[in-house]
């Protein structure tokens, strides 16, 4: 959270703000209340978002190892910038050790 902050992100982590027991589904409908993008690496956001169709919030999902921030800032940083305008609009950003893939909401 402190390398995005850092970078410029208002970033905040979920147990700061809710109960580590929440269902997907309220950090969901948290984030889109409050504008805020999903950063994540479990699964399920992904297929909420699919199973909903909604348009919102962009959820980013790590598929890497090595989850620790120093591992995953510059590839997080460098997708927040280039992807800023599509994430704003709702997306599903899929990054891994290779590659970004980039799904705009909501699902067809």
């Amino acid at each position: 959270m402190e390398v995005l902050q850092a970078a410029g992100w208002e970033s905040v982590h979920w147990s700061a703000v809710g109960d580590i027991r929440a269902a997907d589904d309220v950090i969901m409908s948290w984030a889109r209340e409050n504008g805020f993008i999903v950063f994540t690496h479990d699964l399920d956001f992904g297929i909420l978002l699919a199973l909903t169709r909604a348009e919102s919030p962009s959820v980013i999902q790590v598929r890497t190892q090595d989850v620790f921030p120093q591992a995953l800032a510059d590839i997080v940083i460098q997708v927040l910038r280039e992807h800023q305008s599509t994430l704003e609009g709702g997306a599903l950003v899929t990054v891994d050790e290779d590659k970004t893939r980039v799904r705009v909401l909501p699902f067809r």
